[in-house]
């Protein structure tokens, strides 16, 4: 089973690149199921709305994750709770609307895709950890799903790496997302879980984690002719992994990188 995870889709431009270059590369890479980070797709770069979570279904995605910006488009609750494609990070404190994770079927096999949200210079949340041992009580790999795919939306990367040690040789692929900022750590760990601590963004890399350069520069220096942040809106990339996966242990065989379109340097 070959999967395709992308990082968080920002803003117009990585709505954009997403519709414009998915399916060619789902074709070419005769990728099996995918799963993007949806968070930042909305124009000012902040949640999702209806019509983001269409362009990216219609475009041939499997699974929309996603993280703090989840309830920024308030419109998302019109749909959350029946689109069983997009999740929203399952360690939120409780009684929030939508589900944190869920079983699909392709190919008559079930995969698991979990969204969670790291503890550490985030919005407050459940423990992670803890909260993820609970999840894998129910959701045993090879048991109740033939894959696990965990989507960790986190600030820092030693939260990411100790939970990539942790559930190592129990889920298939763990990749962290938020940062915007893809990292080179793209490895098998010793169990055979697939990992990456941040698989970037698809978006603008002319800009600051997405947002509108010259607009950040005045944020930081304090100018008060700043605005509220904004994308970038020139040309985007797509930035994820590419993971096979061996139908027996449900564990991973490889994983590569991919950087595509944009500035930065290419990898496909």
């Amino acid at each position: 089973m070959r999967f395709l995870l992308l990082g968080d889709v920002c803003g117009p431009s990585g709505v954009n690149i997403i519709k414009l270059k998915l399916k060619e590369i789902i074709k070419e890479k005769k990728i099996d199921f995918t799963v993007v980070n949806g968070e930042n797709a909305a124009d000012n770069g902040k949640g999702i709305t209806k019509e983001n979570f269409k362009d990216l279904i219609d475009s041939g995605v499997d699974v929309i994750t996603s993280g703090n910006h989840i309830w920024d488009q308030k419109e998302i609750l019109e749909i959350i709770d029946k689109e069983k494609k997009l999740i929203r990070p399952a360690n939120l404190l409780e009684g929030q609307p939508g589900k944190g994770y869920a079983v699909y079927e392709i190919k008559n096999k079930k995969i698991a895709v979990i969204n969670l949200i790291g503890n550490v210079f985030m919005k407050k949340s459940q423990d992670l950890f803890s909260f993820t041992e609970k999840i894998l009580k129910n959701i045993i790999l090879k048991k109740d799903a033939d894959f696990i795919v965990v989507d960790l939306h986190g600030e820092i990367t030693s939260e990411k790496m100790a939970l990539g040690h942790y559930l190592d040789g129990r889920v298939t692929i763990l990749v962290g997302t938020h940062t915007h900022v893809p990292t080179s750590d793209t490895k098998i760990l010793n169990n055979g879980t697939a990992y990456q601590t941040d698989l970037g963004m698809c978006g603008d890399y002319d800009s600051v984690i997405g947002m509108n350069k010259y607009n950040s520069i005045k944020k930081f220096k304090k100018d008060p002719t700043a605005e509220s942040h904004f994308p970038a809106k020139g040309k985007a990339s797509i930035c994820g992994v590419i993971v096979d996966a061996d139908e027996n242990t449900g564990l991973a065989k490889d994983i590569n990188q991919i950087i595509l379109g944009g500035n930065l340097k290419q990898i496909f």
